[in-house]
């Protein structure tokens, strides 16, 4: 293993979101330039949390997901912290704006094909001022889902064919460990 840390990071190819990299025996994809995401736990004050759905074209299908989105991906937005990005982010994509975002943070979902990082922000004090749904190049659904029945919705998803990312699973949880 020290052979593949010590050599050096080839970048075999770059887009403009995607680098794909070698590093001795090891191929894996990262962001140029340092681009992270931020990712929004938000639980309402009726114990409800804010999902999205959206089409992704890797999967081949919708997916729930909890709100996301890339810091500083737009311009005038570089050096944004992931607070205002997960602000942003969440109101886009859900219609609810946060009184208060709380950094709990730093996370890899996939660490031996993937270098991206995410920080995971949880939102307090939602308020619903708008319908969501992302951006003009987006098509998302909202889904407000009483954190009681996580389990049941994830499986009638599930059973629908959707794709249900690995983040679900900080919402699973207590029930997978009891």
């Amino acid at each position: 293993m020290t052979a593949d840390r010590d050599a050096p990071d080839e970048i075999v190819w770059q887009g403009k979101y995607i680098t794909a990299h070698k590093k001795g025996r090891w191929e894996f994809v990262g962001r140029p330039h340092g681009i992270r995401a931020a990712v929004i736990l938000a639980i309402d004050e009726d114990d409800h949390v804010l999902l999205v759905e959206q089409y992704r074209v890797p999967l081949g299908k919708a997916c729930i997901e909890l709100p996301a989105g890339l810091i500083g991906d737009d311009e005038g937005l570089a050096g944004e912290a992931p607070t205002q990005a997960a602000a942003r982010e969440l109101e886009e994509e859900t219609g609810y704006r946060a009184e208060r975002m709380e950094v709990i943070g730093e996370f890899w979902s996939s660490p031996g094909m993937v270098s991206e990082s995410f920080t995971l922000v949880k939102a307090h004090g939602l308020r619903k001022v708008g319908e969501g749904g992302g951006t003009d190049s987006e098509d998302i659904t909202v889904h407000r889902v009483p954190l009681a029945d996580i389990a049941d919705a994830i499986a009638r998803w599930r059973e629908a064919g959707l794709a249900i990312d690995v983040r679900m699973l900080m919402l699973l949880g207590p029930q997978l460990i009891a």
